[in-house]
């Protein structure tokens, strides 16, 4: 049997868009929230040395991904398709933190077939190898890209950071349960 094959990006689709705000908060004495949150840069939203604050994600990254929070229905509509979909996680996060993302995904019950974390933002090579049939994404321009370039839907999550203008085949939904509607609507997962 033919399992749908989705790609998805971890950070800001599975994990709720604003989880590292709170980090950015502490550490920079800041209120951030995620509506000033408009660029794809954090280091838009707020005067901070990029290098500085690179520095520093670098540093703490391990912990603040360990500390994410999962998308509100991010689980349920998941696993509701794992029956018939292969989940395909593919992240822009290094291999440094691939063993605590595999940990968090056992420890939050979220399920999966794989997941690959590239060290980069361009997911096209790895997204066109595992022939995804649509790919779930909160970065514009990755999903832009993958949308052109392979010819399939793109699930944007809506955010404050990612309200550019989209091709037609980019779907922009406000949450996962609104996602679900539309590949339910679009794909045979039943």
């Amino acid at each position: 049997m033919h399992k749908t094959r989705f790609g998805i990006d971890i950070d800001g689709t599975v994990t709720c868009p604003s989880t590292l705000i709170p980090h950015i908060n502490k550490q920079y004495n800041v209120n951030l929230t995620l509506d000033d949150i408009t660029e794809y840069d954090f280091t838009c939203a707020f005067d901070v040395d990029k290098e500085a604050f690179n520095a520093w994600f670098k540093q703490y990254e391990p912990d603040m991904y360990r500390a994410s929070e999962l998308a509100a229905g991010a689980k349920d509509v998941l696993t509701s398709w794992a029956p018939q979909a292969a989940l395909h996680y593919i992240s822009a996060r290094g291999e440094n933190v691939a063993e605590l993302t595999f940990e968090w995904f056992k420890q939050h019950g979220v399920p999966f077939h794989e997941i690959i974390c590239i060290g980069k933002h361009d997911k096209l090579a790895v997204a066109k190898e595992r022939q995804v049939e649509a790919f779930f994404e909160d970065k514009h321009d990755n999903a832009v890209m993958l949308a052109e370039e392979l010819d399939i839907p793109v699930i944007l999550f809506d955010t404050p950071y990612n309200r550019l203008h989209v091709p037609s085949n980019v779907i922009r939904v406000a949450d996962w349960q609104e996602a679900q509607r539309w590949v339910n609507a679009h794909f045979q997962l039943r």
